[in-house]
């Protein structure tokens, strides 16, 4: 069991957000200074590559967080921002393919301009995936009408990341939606992606789950009982289904979360997530020590820091990269910042 002091290297981080210019101006033209509870975070190209390195990633799956292109007035403003910022993040990876990999964003819930703009990306962007939303402005993923999205999506067995964005209906004061509503959405995806029959119909698509999936793994047993008596499926494979998710540990590495994580999904379907820079440097290398200092075997850590995801992508296999050897004084420095988050992370840990 490594003991945090030095992390992995050669992580792949399927769960790392990118804002780009354009997108934060278009946030500011819409009023919008925070999402889902939390402050609109600055990026920067050398802020992420530092914290990569800080904790070991040598690969970032970039994305744009909720809400996406949802606060656009209509469809000729989100296409437009859809591909502009998929057309900057192609760029970054473009000049670091090494680095960085590219989940494109889509216009739901306008099918017609989503599965547009999500072909032009996986065909002419050579995008990794695309991003969904559990919910775009209060249409569920998984909702009927979205049949001509899966099917490209299904033609070129893509990868689907799908992340949470505020729930429907109004916010509980005191409640930030990032802290409890965020995994209520993801379930409740997952629960019609299961219940409509997405994945049955369209098995080639790999969907990737938020923060462990939300409540899934600690309540799949309850949501698989309910879904059996509303169908002619048997619970069995209906539980079956819900593992076919691949499942990442952003702000999920905890002694609380992992071991229903763990327990449920399938190993070769764990990925290691950040979830930076919504969550700062401090929280991502809390979250990753509790992944570091967590029991597992050699081999289910590498699988989670790298493996499962090389597999996931197979460009990455070709090609594994290091992390960059850092100089004396910043590996000193890195050095401090690990050893105070391993400290505070074992002091608030029960017993």
């Amino acid at each position: 069991m490594n003991d945090g002091t030095n992390p992995p290297r050669g992580r792949i981080d399927v769960h790392h957000h990118v804002v780009p210019p354009q997108y934060a101006a278009f946030l500011a033209r819409r009023g919008l200074s925070e999402a889902g509870g939390r402050a609109i975070p600055k990026w920067t190209l050398d802020d992420a590559l530092s914290l990569m390195d800080l904790v070991g990633v040598a690969t970032a799956m970039l994305s744009v967080s909720a809400p996406g292109t949802t606060p656009a007035r209509d469809r000729t403003e989100a296409a437009p921002i859809a591909r502009d910022v998929n057309d900057f993040v192609a760029s970054l990876v473009a000049d670091r393919p090494d680095r960085f990999g590219l989940f494109a964003t889509v216009p739901m819930p306008d099918v017609e301009a989503a599965t547009h703009e999500a072909v032009r990306a996986l065909d002419h962007l050579n995008a990794d995936g695309v991003i969904l939303l559990a919910n775009a402005a209060g249409t569920y993923l998984g909702s009927p009408e979205q049949v001509e999205l899966f099917a490209e999506l299904e033609a070129r067995s893509a990868v689907a990341f799908v992340h949470p964005a505020v729930l429907p209906g109004p916010e509980v004061t005191g409640i930030p939606p990032f802290a409890a509503d965020f995994l209520l959405d993801t379930t409740r995806a997952a629960y019609l992606l299961v219940r409509n029959g997405v994945l049955t119909r369209y098995p080639h698509i790999r969907f990737i789950l938020s923060h462990a999936g939300g409540f899934v793994p600690y309540a799949a047993h309850r949501l698989a009982v309910s879904l059996a008596a509303d169908s002619h499926v048997s619970t069995l494979d209906i539980l079956e289904q819900f593992r076919s998710f691949y499942f990442d540990t952003a702000l999920s590495s905890s002694p609380a979360a992992l071991p229903s994580l763990l327990a449920f999904a399938r190993p070769e379907r764990i990925l290691f997530g950040s979830d930076w820079p919504f969550v700062p440097a401090a929280g991502v290398q809390y979250f990753a020590n509790g992944l570091d200092t967590y029991a597992l075997s050699p081999e289910a850590r590498t699988a989670i820091h790298s493996g499962n995801a090389a597999a996931l992508f197979p460009r990455l296999a070709v090609t594994p990269t290091r992390v960059p050897v850092a100089s004396t004084p910043d590996r000193l420095v890195h050095g401090r910042q690990r050893a105070t988050a391993r400290a505070i992370f074992r002091l608030v840990q029960p017993n």
